[in-house]
């Protein structure tokens, strides 16, 4: 490009020379090469993807030593659990236990189930007449009122003013052998019978029995069941609060070993 012109007195042409000279007026003087701009810029550019790397490089090693410090952190923690006991409770005092109604062995009981308290029997059962120690089938009727047993010869007498009754029992698996028996008349029971209209006094007296392990005393009505299949009718005078039948059962029960005598069963 050409210089400056500058339109001075001839006397000054020798100083502004210098002056330009010293100074120079070139318009390329203040601006960069492009080729140079485009350097830098690549340089620029170069500096920040080193500057990205490293933050990506301290970042991640960051995170390395914070995984490896929580790592080390557990496995201090893990050691002390194993080396630690946990604390162990004194152990509890024994306490002396009362057996209430304890089972008698398999030898001495009767077989006899119970629900809620009450002996389970079937429609027929084993029964066990305490005195003269017999034992029978009874036919178990929830119809019936008062038990009944069969009784023959019935004579009624007098014993030191009080009412008495004598009568004869049947011995079971015998021809026609007989046991007498006497009993404190407990009351008259009234009956009618379906095809009479007169009314028969029957007496009732008190016996002592046992069906599978239960033993008890209860009221029975004296009458002649010779023409009936069972000569004991158990009614609902025993079964009230003691006995649940099953009817598809059949001696759901078995006496006791040994058998009680007179002296075993309380009033």
């Amino acid at each position: 490009m050409p210089l400056c012109s500058f339109h001075l007195p001839a006397f000054s042409a020798l100083s502004l020379t210098g002056a330009l000279l010293l100074t120079g007026c070139s318009s390329n003087a203040y601006f960069v090469d492009k080729n140079d701009l485009g350097d830098l810029n690549s340089a620029m550019s170069r500096q920040q993807a080193d500057i990205t790397f490293i933050k990506q490089q301290t970042l991640g090693q960051h995170q390395f030593l914070i995984d490896q410090n929580s790592a080390d952190t557990q496995r201090v923690l893990d050691a002390i659990r194993e080396q630690v006991e946990g604390p162990e409770c004194p152990p509890l005092p024994e306490v002396e236990t009362c057996a209430v109604n304890p089972q008698p062995s398999q030898e001495d009981s009767g077989r006899m189930e119970r629900l809620n308290g009450k002996v389970i029997v079937g429609e027929r059962e084993k029964f066990f007449l305490v005195g003269p120690s017999l034992t029978y089938e009874a036919r178990i009727d929830s119809g019936a009122t008062t038990s009944s047993m069969d009784a023959r010869d019935i004579r009624r007498f007098e014993r030191d003013g009080q009412d008495w009754v004598r009568f004869d029992v049947p011995v079971p698996g015998s021809e026609g052998e007989l046991k007498t028996l006497e009993r404190e008349i407990a009351r008259n029971a009234k009956i009618i019978q379906s095809n009479d209209e007169d009314s028969e006094r029957r007496a009732v007296v008190e016996l002592q029995f046992a069906i599978g392990d239960h033993q008890q005393q209860a009221e029975f009505t004296l009458s002649d069941r010779e023409h009936l299949s069972h000569p004991v009718l158990i009614g609902r005078n025993i079964l009230r609060d003691v006995m649940l039948i099953d009817v598809g059962k059949e001696f759901a029960t078995e006496l006791s070993k040994p058998l009680p005598d007179d002296g075993d069963l309380n009033n």
